[in-house]
């Protein structure tokens, strides 16, 4: 299946004037309600153009939008324990959350809970016992807004040389990435990667040359590190960064010192490096493991200081750290 990165890439005039999705991208729906009928009904009447996911409480509404948010929430007021006031608030609060698009549902036809719920940042308002085809009209026109939206951010984001993420990207989204990892235990990684020499690539074979190399390394990197979670970005002139969520620190050096090897078997001519006749990386990598608070700009550091520990004891190598105070290094990756 064309991943939406790619086809966001190749379609983006075409997406922004169209009034329907693509046939193979089905967007993430969440259906809230505490009534197992009502979600039912809602399931059956959207499961062939969306991918599902469903709630019976607010408590786990807030728990699969913080691991996995939806493109758009179908949200019930009335719940006993959490309403769907308090879990929109939550929502919005929420950094992870708070673009996700809200369509509150409610028996009621009081104007003030509307005004209420609008006032929330909630995009509609539907009464039940709803009508289906208006519903599905609703949520088909809220989830093409949404995708319209994500297409031009995407496009602000990425960078046209090498067609990875760009570094106001990756800025953006390391923040969340830490947050989620510290709100899911779970481990992430972030790798720092420079290509080798480069200066002495471009001024022996030209920057038409250069460019392709660029190009050829952010492929190899985007190849390896390729599930929907993983992030890759050029951070600046030859030099990479991605972020591995879920992915413990053993896992990422793995990874790692196999990117430096298929960086190598591309057989790139560079023959006034001082590594090899052929281009070279040096990769540092940090890992976290997800129990404990910590600072992006020392996360940051850290790699930094890894791949400068590379670069410093002769290229073409692989250096890492676990930040040292985290109690557990968990070694597996998805």
């Amino acid at each position: 299946m064309l991943s939406i990165d790619l086809y966001l890439h190749n379609n983006m005039f075409q997406c922004l004037g169209s009034d329907s999705m693509p046939a193979n991208y089905k967007p993430r729906l969440l259906v809230v309600d505490d009534q197992p009928i009502h979600i039912q009904v809602l399931y059956e009447n959207f499961k062939d153009d969306c991918q599902i996911f469903m709630a019976t409480s607010g408590q786990q509404a807030l728990e699969i939008c913080r691991k996995n948010p939806p493109d758009l929430i179908l949200l019930d007021i009335v719940m006993p324990g959490m309403d769907g006031f308090e879990v929109a608030r939550q929502l919005k609060s929420d950094v992870l959350t708070k673009n996700t698009p809200v369509i509150f549902l409610t028996a009621s036809n009081d104007s003030d809970q509307e005004i209420q719920g609008l006032a929330l940042g909630a995009v509609d308002f539907i009464v039940k016992p709803v009508n289906i085809p208006v519903v599905r009209a609703r949520v088909k026109a809220h989830l093409l807004l949404k995708y319209q939206s994500d297409i031009l951010q995407r496009w602000a984001f990425w960078d046209g040389l090498t067609g990875v993420y760009n570094r106001r990207y990756f800025d953006q989204q390391l923040p969340l990435e830490m947050a989620r990892s510290l709100r899911t235990q779970q481990p992430m990684a972030l790798i720092m990667l420079d290509i080798d020499f480069f200066k002495r690539l471009n001024d022996r074979y030209g920057h038409l040359v250069g460019d392709d190399s660029l190009r050829l390394v952010a492929n190899a990197v985007k190849a390896k590190f390729k599930r929907p979670g993983d992030l890759v970005a050029r951070y600046g002139g030859e030099e990479f960064a991605c972020i591995l969520p879920e992915t413990g620190f053993a896992a990422a050096m793995l990874l790692a010192n196999e990117l430096e090897q298929l960086v190598r078997e591309l057989h790139i001519p560079n023959e006034d490096s001082d590594v090899a006749e052929v281009l070279t990386i040096s990769i540092g990598v940090a890992g976290l493991s997800g129990d404990t608070e910590f600072n992006v700009e020392d996360l940051l550091k850290n790699a930094d200081q890894q791949l400068y520990r590379a670069k410093h004891s002769g290229r073409g190598q692989v250096c890492g750290c676990l930040i040292p105070f985290f109690s557990a290094e968990i070694n597996s990756r998805p």
